[in-house]
């Protein structure tokens, strides 16, 4: 069996309910928080070892689109008169 690289949408951050990283990623960038994330997937609702992973993942996703969404758009190229 091929080991998945740390990081791989593939790779299950809960193995109670077999959410992906990928998964994590998709709904976060449809807006959702850990409680609408957790009611969807089922993820933070078995063991609990899952917490501080998903809970990194999704604050780091977060802390992206925020720096992404806030940063100033490019310049526009001269244009010729």
């Amino acid at each position: 069996m091929a080991e998945l690289k740390q990081d791989s949408p593939d790779e299950v951050l809960c193995s109670c309910s077999g959410t992906t990283r990928g998964m994590i990623q998709e709904l976060v960038r449809q807006g959702k928080d850990l409680n609408a994330i957790s009611r969807y997937s089922g993820a933070l609702t078995g063991c609990g070892g899952c917490e501080w992973d998903i809970g990194e993942l999704v604050k780091a996703l977060l802390a992206k689109s925020t720096a992404t969404s806030t940063a100033a758009p490019p310049l526009a190229p001269d244009q010729p008169e």
